[in-house]
């Protein structure tokens, strides 16, 4: 990259400065759940000295970049993930990154999506996938599915349903050791939860 007013941006500072520009504040799929997802990837990479963290960065920033916040993200038409690897590849190419770096991000964004069903290739993209999901469970996963049922009007009784087709499943889609851990923790919680909602509605 260029210098810019005397400093040498990465091509990753200059990424996360249009993340941060372009996504809304919104926990449950804006800048705030991607900043934990690159984090939480960036924590099981340490795991794998192989591992391109400059591709691992790149795509957890900019996996869910076609994304608004609001409720087009909840029509099945609606394949965020393929689209928000369209947006990633048009932003890369434009700031030069190497085609075999771009071809990576692309994939690893395309193949994260749970509802989606691509199987990711790269050890990137099973990390990137990992790291999503993650963010899906735990204290954090409960607080976005029920702030995303608020978004889109879903029901207590139809979130637990939520719970059931999907976040219970996830810890069995885990691609990595280290994803897996994490998955088996925060799952607990998740479990807990449920049986004390449960018990409550039913009181």
């Amino acid at each position: 990259m260029e210098p810019v007013f005397g400093v040498l941006l990465s091509v990753v500072d200059v990424v996360e400065e249009i993340v941060k520009g372009v996504m809304s504040p919104d926990p449950v799929h804006g800048y705030p759940h991607v900043e934990r997802v690159r984090r939480l990837a960036l924590r099981i990479a340490s795991n794998y000295p192989e591992a391109d963290r400059e591709v691992i960065e790149l795509s957890a920033l900019l996996h869910d970049i076609a994304r608004n916040g609001g409720r087009n993200n909840a029509k099945k038409a609606f394949d965020h993930a393929l689209a928000s690897a369209r947006v990633a590849e048009v932003i890369l190419k434009a700031l030069g990154l190497p085609k075999e770096k771009v071809e990576a991000v692309v994939h690893a964004i395309e193949a994260h999506s749970f509802s989606a069903g691509r199987e990711p290739k790269s050890l990137e993209a099973k990390i990137l996938s990992d790291a999503d999901k993650l963010d899906a469970l735990g204290a954090v996963g409960v607080v976005r599915v029920f702030m995303y049922s608020a978004i889109i009007g879903r029901s207590i009784k139809d979130s637990i349903v939520h719970f059931e087709s999907k976040i219970l499943k996830l810890p069995s889609l885990m691609w990595t050791p280290e994803g897996r851990r994490e998955a088996g923790r925060r799952i607990k919680f998740v479990k807990e939860f449920l049986r004390e909602l449960e018990a409550e509605l039913n009181a």
